[in-house]
């Protein structure tokens, strides 16, 4: 049954907005290669617009509508929009598949962890009231000191395809939570439910301006979001080379930054593991989200001793998977976003063959699928440190694999490269895993698993890979500036000067 997307446009100051120059984006369903609706092309102009209108969410009624309100009272806002994306949970998860490729289970999975995300950190709002002038301890007792937390004000989130809703809402639940008004600009190939978010936002009567979403090419709408002076913050999530061009803008006029960025982790895997357990862990860690995840542990470092036989488990796993129209049940591994990324993903494994790599299974179109972005689940061995597959990020299911013998070699393997997101260590000696963890250069260890994220925990990565952390309490603090109050509470004179003599 054909699934209809919503026309909407562009959502400024609590109401839909025709872009001021009136352009459309067309929505393209990776899977069909169809045409399926279109998303409004917002530019400089509607940015200038959505920033005026939070700026005065912020401001409105000396801030008493939402950034000094209660913490509650906004608490009460992201239980709302939780409870109205729990109505839509069916309808939002078949548009997140047929927008960006997504199996539909993973999409649905997506918006159970977009429910409970609004829930957190609504709690975690209703907490910073007690918080507030949590006192100092100072040297002198003629001084008293405590904080205030405050929002830091206006924030642009600028947001990836590969989990469209989830990773909108890791930034919009805890800067609403933290008092912010803020502008999202979802990327343009997968943009469908976060404009269903400002419709429920709007049903639940959100205040006008306190989120905007602003839907658009990363030129036309996304640079002058990042370098707009009345913009207090921008947080992304995206590639490395886009980051650094966020950074830039953001640094000519001092503003502070959280980036999210590319990967290439390893999955360190010994020889005492469960093959089967940890070929599955393998197989999730890598082909996950179609391959499409920043986190991604698409590099292979397994022990030689059990390297053949392990690998051979991988093929077996990998050409089980089956690979189908995201609605299709049981599809697990669905088309890449776009036609651009899917060219770019082939091109990476062409390039890895004529370097001397193989194939051991995958690197092609799925022969019973003649239309969509699909590429087959690909393994490649024989991969030196200096191939292209082995040290830049693919951004599909391709998992590249390589040998050890001891230890410091794996950790050495592991370390080789400029990014930092996610790792993974495989072994039933606990030990050696908590040696590895501390040895591995990553913001997140997994051991004995791959991929787990929840909303407690804090992510994020180093090097190339970004900074700034975002979900659990360190999510929250993303959005909050800290304040110093000192009082002098004594009587006397300072006394630091001489009092000038009396007439």
């Amino acid at each position: 049954m054909a699934i209809s997307v919503p026309s909407r446009q562009l959502f400024i100051d609590g109401e839909w907005k025709v872009p001021v120059h009136n352009n459309r984006i067309p929505i393209i369903n990776p899977a069909t290669e169809d045409i399926i609706g279109d998303i409004p092309a917002g530019t400089k102009e509607d940015i200038d617009l959505a920033v005026d209108a939070a700026k005065r969410a912020l401001s409105r009624n000396k801030g008493r509508d939402w950034s000094s309100a209660s913490a509650s009272v906004r608490a009460g806002y992201l239980r709302a929009i939780a409870s109205k994306i729990t109505e839509k949970k069916d309808e939002l998860g078949k548009l997140e598949a047929i927008d960006s490729g997504k199996p539909l289970d993973e999409a649905l999975a997506d918006l159970d962890d977009v429910i409970a995300c609004f829930n957190y950190y609504a709690e975690l709002a209703e907490g910073l009231d007690a918080k507030q002038k949590a006192p100092v301890s100072l040297p002198m007792e003629t001084f008293k000191s405590y904080i205030l937390k405050e929002p830091i004000g206006v924030v642009a989130l600028i947001t990836p395809w590969n989990y469209p809703l989830l990773m909108a809402t890791w930034k919009v639940a805890p800067a609403l939570a933290a008092g912010c008004a803020a502008i999202l600009k979802p990327s343009e190939l997968a943009s469908v439910t976060c404009l269903e978010l400002a419709e429920v936002c709007r049903e639940v009567n959100l205040p006008p301006g306190v989120l905007n979403v602003v839907t658009g090419l990363g030129n036309d709408a996304g640079a002058p979001l990042a370098s707009h002076p009345d913009v207090d913050k921008v947080a992304f999530t995206g590639s490395s080379l886009t980051g650094s061009k966020i950074m830039s803008a953001a640094a000519q006029l001092t503003k502070p930054v959280s980036l999210e960025l590319g990967g290439k982790s390893p999955i360190v895997v010994f020889e005492d593991v469960d093959l089967d357990k940890t070929a599955e862990w393998t197989i999730f860690g890598c082909f996950f989200t179609n391959g499409q995840i920043c986190s991604a542990t698409s590099r292979l470092i397994v022990h030689e001793s059990i390297a053949t036989e392990f690998v051979d488990k991988l093929v077996k796993w990998a050409k089980n998977i089956k690979i189908s129209d995201p609605l299709e049940e049981g599809c697990r591994l669905g088309p890449i976003v776009s036609e651009g990324q899917y060219k770019k993903v082939l091109n990476f494994i062409s390039t890895a063959k004529s370097e001397g790599a193989t194939i051991l299974t995958g690197g092609s179109r799925p022969e019973h699928l003649k239309r969509g972005y699909f590429v087959e689940p690909t393994i490649i061995s024989d991969v030196t440190t200096s191939m292209q597959i082995w040290r830049e990020e693919v951004f599909g299911p391709v998992l590249s694999v390589k040998t050890f013998s001891t230890e410091e070699e794996a950790i050495e393997l592991a370390n080789d490269t400029q990014y930092g997101l996610g790792s993974a260590v495989m072994s039933k000696d606990l030990e050696r895993c908590e040696r590895i963890s501390q040895a591995i250069k990553a913001g997140i260890v997994w051991i004995n698993c791959a991929q787990p994220s929840f909303i407690q925990a804090p992510w994020g990565g180093i090097k190339r890979s970004g900074f700034g952390r975002e979900l659990g309490e360190w999510g929250l603090e993303n959005y909050l500036s800290v304040k110093q109050v000192t009082k002098y509470i004594s009587d006397e004179q300072w006394g630091w000067y001489q009092p000038p003599s009396k007439l």
